[in-house]
């Protein structure tokens, strides 16, 4: 029987978590459906603006993100030190930007007096609204339901749009969390709809390349910030101007099939990470297929299931084939 969601992540362990959703019918989500001639490109709009509109009231940052024919990926950062930093009157505030709240949560947010007998309601509703903030469950399903109300709408029927649950895997270290995010990225060169990222509509890589032209990074992302240091913004602990280079050099490879052709440069940032250019390759061109579960080194895998009180460790052996450290 499946988990729920909450049972299966461990901030202790990681705050990063990859998310993917499936439509369940034969109708696509987006692009060009060759049996009914249609076309849903349109959709990848309204999926995109979702995700950034999300990005700035949820406590959880993106990190990437993909929009495919019949599914889409995200890899999403949990942010628990700003929800827990925002005051009761930002986190109704924040909530009020997509659900209207009740009576009393708007009375709230304008400044009237709460009589005395209410005041327990209103905090109950207030620890709720800021744990639903920064819960990956609740953020895809504020991204999933309107999206599937949209396209049934112009699809004219009612139904599931979505094939069940949406599947989520913990990141637990650096390697897996560049790798996955690569994976992530370069889904439309893997596919040949894209050329290279730089041409990869509505995903996350696209808009860090155009971002980067004008020296700047996009703000529905979560940032690179560089090397781990003291006092550091929030962000990936990794080089902005690496992760280009590394997504690029491995979109040449996937794009020409030149399994040994990543070049030296490439190749000593994976020293950094400790991940083989042969390794690198194969998780961000079946990152999907290797793991179903949580991806990282044996002992971290380890650790989650055990914080978790899980006893099966589900696809361990891939991550100690793939050798993550």
């Amino acid at each position: 029987m499946p988990r729920p969601r909450r049972t299966q992540i461990s901030i202790e362990d990681t705050p990063y978590y990859h998310c993917c959703s499936r439509v369940v019918r034969r109708a696509f989500l987006c692009g060009e459906d060759q049996y009914t001639g249609k076309n849903y490109d349109h959709r990848r709009g309204w999926v995109e603006a979702q995700i950034q509109k999300l990005s700035e009231v949820f406590a959880i940052d993106v990190a990437a993100y993909c929009v495919m024919s019949n599914h889409l990926h995200l890899v999403l950062h949990i942010d628990i030190e700003t929800v827990n930093n925002w005051s009761d009157r930002q986190v109704v505030e924040q909530w009020h930007k997509l659900f209207t709240g009740n009576d009393l949560t708007q009375r709230f947010v304008k400044g009237e007096l709460i009589e005395v007998h209410f005041v327990s309601q209103l905090k109950h509703l207030i620890a709720t609204y800021r744990s639903r903030l920064s819960d990956v469950s609740w953020f895809m399903r504020c991204l999933n339901e309107p999206i599937a109300r949209q396209a049934n709408m112009e699809d004219n029927c009612t139904g599931h749009f979505w094939e069940g649950r949406f599947k989520s895997q913990a990141l637990l270290d650096e390697a897996a969390l560049l790798a996955c995010m690569a994976y992530v990225e370069l889904n439309p060169v893997r596919a040949k709809i894209a050329s290279t990222p730089e041409h990869s509509d509505y995903t996350s890589i696209q808009l860090r390349i155009n971002a980067a032209l004008n020296g700047e990074q996009p703000k529905p992302l979560l940032p690179f910030i560089g090397n781990e240091r003291t006092q550091q913004p929030k962000g990936i602990a990794f080089s902005f101007k690496d992760y280009l280079e590394l997504v690029d050099e491995t979109g040449r490879v996937i794009r020409e099939d030149k399994r040994g052709a990543i070049s030296k440069s490439a190749e000593n940032i994976l020293q950094r990470i400790n991940v083989p250019a042969e390794t690198w390759l194969k998780l961000t061109t079946d990152f999907g297929k290797l793991f179903r579960g949580p991806v990282g080194s044996v002992q971290e895998v380890d650790d989650y299931y055990t914080h978790l009180e899980k006893r099966r460790r589900h696809f361990a052996s891939s991550c100690q084939h793939l050798q993550f450290s």
